[in-house]
């Protein structure tokens, strides 16, 4: 689930450990270890499937920096998932990111497999979407084997670019991106923007763009985005509009909407409530439940229901 405010979209690469356990912490070296395990009992839409056990987030995050002085710090990131070993679907490793880079104190560069800079867009609130969570989502393409990506981070703006190398001739080879995001907070509302062009050779380039908006009214959190793609045959517009409220200081209730058009093809829209409940004791700790109602043309589908435990370190 992507974040509802954005102004804290993205910190440095480099301090992206906010929950991590410090393993070991001296000369100048920090690792932490960082954990994101989420399993739920999903019956989803379509009545072809029976209702299963969802691993949503298996993660384990290694994160490496050193002090090189004068502000300046190197850091790695060595990241793992086995949602796909745990659902019996693996298809090559369980590697999801690794890179390295420099931090310049608010100024960070990293190289190498990672989210790129498409991937910060968004402010929906599902635990769970039928179809994509927003453009950038449905092309696939928000992360990269051959990455190169900048981001900057200022008192009141975040901005993110990034590149996807070709690497023609590589075993990782791919079609070439870029993408940049940026966001900043006016007058209590915080604004995005993000892009991407996605080289498809021949001519067949994709344009993707996005803008969103998100504001806080004393314990009500209201966002929207609208997003975008255009291959020049078939086009695709994606809407949210979510709100959330805090309860108490356990718990958070969602409501949202999604919104997917298609030229000349169907449209699909999500409507969805759900609850998360965080353990006073540990607030790593907490348990959530969704149920969505959704509607696409030509389909005859039944309620989305889940329930799930999540438990991160």
């Amino acid at each position: 689930m992507k974040k509802l405010i954005l102004a804290a979209a993205v910190a440095a690469v480099a301090t992206s450990s906010v929950n991590a356990a410090t393993i070991y912490e001296g000369k100048g070296l920090t690792y932490k270890l960082k954990g994101d395990w989420q399993v739920q009992l999903r019956d989803n839409a379509s009545k072809t499937k029976d209702a299963e056990v969802e691993f949503d987030d298996l993660e384990l995050k290694n994160s490496v920096t050193y002090d090189l002085g004068n502000g300046l710090k190197a850091f790695g990131q060595l990241d793992f998932g086995f949602k796909d070993t745990a659902e019996d679907k693996q298809d090559g490793s369980d590697l999801e990111e690794a890179y390295v880079g420099l931090d310049f104190g608010g100024v960070a560069v990293s190289v190498g497999k990672t989210d790129n800079a498409a991937d910060e867009f968004g402010v929906e609130g599902a635990y769970e979407h039928y179809e994509a969570e927003d453009a950038f989502d449905a092309a696939g393409r928000t992360d990269g084997d051959d990455l190169v990506r900048l981001d900057v981070e200022g008192e009141n703006f975040t901005i993110v670019a990034s590149t996807e190398l070709e690497a023609e001739g590589e075993d990782s080879a791919d079609t070439s991106t870029f993408e940049v995001f940026g966001a900043t907070k006016v007058g209590g509302v915080e604004l995005a923007a993000a892009y991407q062009t996605i080289d498809g050779g021949a001519g067949s380039d994709v344009d993707i763009w996005g803008v969103s908006a998100a504001t806080k009214l004393g314990s009500v959190a209201l966002a929207a985005d609208y997003s975008t793609r255009d291959t020049g045959s078939v086009d695709l517009d994606v809407y949210n509009v979510v709100a959330k409220f805090k309860a108490s200081k356990t718990t958070t209730f969602a409501l949202g909407v999604t919104e997917e058009e298609k030229d000349a093809s169907t449209d699909v829209t999500q409507v969805y409530a759900n609850v998360t409940y965080k353990f006073p004791a540990q607030k790593n700790v907490s348990v959530f439940a969704e149920i969505s109602d959704i509607d696409e043309d030509g389909k005859d589908l039944d309620m989305d229901i889940l329930a799930g435990m999540r438990i991160k370190f």
